[in-house]
């Protein structure tokens, strides 16, 4: 599903590396948590992974696609591809629940009978349904990261991105989100989620990768959050 090859990124005038040496692999159906500090280098890993940026060495396969091969002209198209999931919802305010979600699929020339059947049914998995005619600025936090999830899965995507989709909410909404990621997961989707959030991480016992400095120090199974001594730094240890 992804496999990044000796990935390294390096932005002008920054004092390190965004990414070093970066050799990961990532599985159908996995449910992956990046985790490390501001400035760790797990937005980078997410925008080149969505391929916003470039590494400056190495080789970036997603979903069958050589990330380094894709021509410009071919970027919006395998976007199209992936659900992605921000922490500031990201939502069009002057369009109500429905529309918000109905967008993701005009934008790509879905037929008006395919947009009547599909959105109805994403927003059932959202448990929004009632409130498709309200207007985002009527819904609260947790309902309006429900309606950016919705509007990332309605084209089916087999591979969700998630950078922090619970730092705007309290610990009560990001439960609830939490747990419709899981079960979306469940259903084949893979999921890959950058947080800052212990309480999550250690609750989920997903699998944990963890950022510092550009690199990969610990790459771990069914594992909580957990910070890295300083005289570990580089190595990667396996629990």
């Amino acid at each position: 599903m992804i496999r990044l090859e000796n990935v390294s990124k390096t932005y002008r005038g920054a004092s390190g590396s965004a990414a070093n040496d970066v050799r990961l692999e990532i599985s159908r159906g996995e449910f992956v948590f990046l985790v490390g500090s501001s400035g760790s280098g797990k937005s980078t890993l997410l925008r080149m992974l969505l391929r916003e940026e470039k590494p400056d060495e190495g080789e970036i396969f997603v979903l069958g696609e050589n990330l380094a091969r894709l021509r410009q002209s071919q970027v919006a198209s395998y976007r199209r591809k992936l659900g992605v999931v921000f922490q500031d919802f990201r939502l069009l305010t002057n369009k109500t629940v429905y529309q918000n979600v109905a967008y993701a699929l005009q934008v790509i020339g879905k037929s008006k009978a395919f947009i009547e059947t599909t959105v109805p049914d994403v927003l059932r998995l959202v448990g929004l349904e009632e409130k498709s005619a309200n207007y985002p600025t009527a819904l609260s936090g947790g309902e309006q990261q429900r309606v950016a999830i919705a509007r990332a899965l309605v084209n089916r995507p087999e591979l969700l991105l998630a950078d922090e989709p619970t730092g705007n909410l309290d610990p009560g909404n990001s439960r609830e989100i939490m747990g419709l990621l899981e079960r979306i997961n469940l259903s084949g989707t893979t999921i890959v989620m950058a947080t800052h959030d212990r309480g999550i991480v250690d609750q989920m016992q997903k699998r944990v990768i963890e950022v510092s400095e550009g690199r990969i120090v610990r790459d771990a199974q069914t594992a909580g959050y957990r910070e890295i001594p300083s005289d570990a730094i580089g190595q990667v240890s396996e629990e």
